[in-house]
């Protein structure tokens, strides 16, 4: 069976540039960041003793593009990488791919491999709710191979390779035996005993597209008269930069099931419940892991932070989720209610029984061109 590899290819408007893409994901692994690598083919008369710089940009869109007026401006660009292609790598140093691609290209290909600081944050889009707008809201990542005599310079656009990239995570490789639970109750006023309610989960971690299992039982010690119940899934979003906190329903579900549940019953149930993109666009403010038009774009991925360390120390856009479940007791009894934490992320790619990064032998590349890609915008594929 003949083992392929799809290599993503770009070259620049005069063609005297083209890059290599063996992936476009910076993957944290919390303790650190896998770097992307590639392959940039230069002819050497072209660069007459200037040289390749390797530029990471990072846009964070906090405000739409048409409420910029007066001078006022929503986004900040940062500049995390800015350095030369290095010309001699170690040929233990270079992936497979890379090893194949300079193999192919002869003396006029030239290796690369980019890391991002630490701290950078990961991609998360935000939906402004208007399909016409021109700049998504949230965090965009571009590479650039560009050829300049110093770093200094302004990248010319005849002579630069644009590639719109993300800073993603995936669920730990450590599979946890941890079932989330919680267990709440209220009183009533002049009225004796209490309600309880009892939320579990199956596990702390769900894949996108699983469905969320939601184990509920109501003991009803009180007076008061349980009508219906509501479970919903929170997206809790935190935007860093701007100080500002709210949350969407992703999904959600009421049911009469048992109802009423009156005085001195109880009522067990496991409810099923599933967040998707498909019953979520055109609506502000929902979290997304790249842009909305995309076909294969998911809802944010939970933000993972490293041991000893808070979600607030984090940068870019956190999205948390929560399963919240709701007793309504009517207009005058209320409401009581449950939160229960959990994450949604990629399995890891890592987890498959043969990696592709990990083979030894390719026997097929497979070249993609990067402009006919609809993954994530970015003003790379202007």
């Amino acid at each position: 069976m003949v083992s392929a590899v799809k290599v993503f290819k770009k070259s620049s408007p005069n063609g005297k540039v083209t890059a290599y893409l063996s992936r476009r994901d910076f993957v944290d692994h919390i303790t650190h960041t896998a770097p992307v690598d590639g392959v940039v083919v230069v002819d050497d008369e072209y660069l007459r003793g200037r040289r390749i710089f390797a530029r990471v940009a990072v846009t964070y869109r906090y405000g739409r593009a048409e409420d910029e007026v007066m001078g006022l401006s929503f986004f900040k660009e940062f500049q995390l990488v800015n350095a030369p292609v290095a010309f001699q790598e170690s040929e233990s140093d270079l992936s497979d791919i890379q090893q194949r691609l300079l193999k192919n290209f002869g003396a006029n290909a030239h290796p690369f491999s980019i890391n991002l600081p630490h701290h950078a944050p990961c991609s998360v889009f935000l939906d402004s709710g208007n399909d016409n707008t021109n700049q998504p809201l949230g965090v965009t990542y571009e590479l650039r191979l560009y050829v300049a005599e110093k770093k200094e310079e302004r990248p010319h656009k005849r002579n630069s390779v644009n590639f719109a990239v993300r800073r993603v995570q995936f669920a730990p490789l450590e599979v946890t035996s941890r079932r989330p639970h919680t267990l709440v109750s209220r009183g009533f006023t002049l009225s004796s005993g209490r309600l309880n309610l009892e939320l579990g989960l199956s596990r702390e971690i769900y894949h996108h597209g699983q469905s969320i299992e939601a184990q509920i039982h109501v003991s009803n010690g009180s007076k008061k008269t349980v009508k219906s119940i509501n479970v919903e899934v929170i997206q809790h979003v935190e935007v860093t930069m701007i100080s500002s906190q709210f949350n969407r329903v992703v999904a959600s579900l009421e049911s009469k099931e048992g109802c009423p549940i009156t005085p001195g019953d109880s009522f067990s149930k496991t409810f099923i419940i599933t967040p998707l993109v498909s019953s979520n666009k055109k609506r502000f403010g929902i979290a997304y892991e790249g842009h909305i038009k995309d076909q294969d774009v998911n809802l944010a991925s939970s933000t993972l932070v490293p041991m000893g360390k808070s979600a607030n120390d984090a940068l870019g856009i956190i999205v948390s989720y929560s399963v919240k479940v709701k007793l309504s007791c009517g207009a005058i009894g209320g409401e009581l209610c449950a939160d229960l934490p959990f994450k949604l992320m990629h399995p890891n790619p890592a987890a498959q029984k043969f990696p592709v990064r990990r083979s030894r032998s390719i026997d097929k590349i497979e070249f993609e061109e990067f402009a006919r890609l609809r993954r994530s915008y970015s003003l790379a594929d202007d």
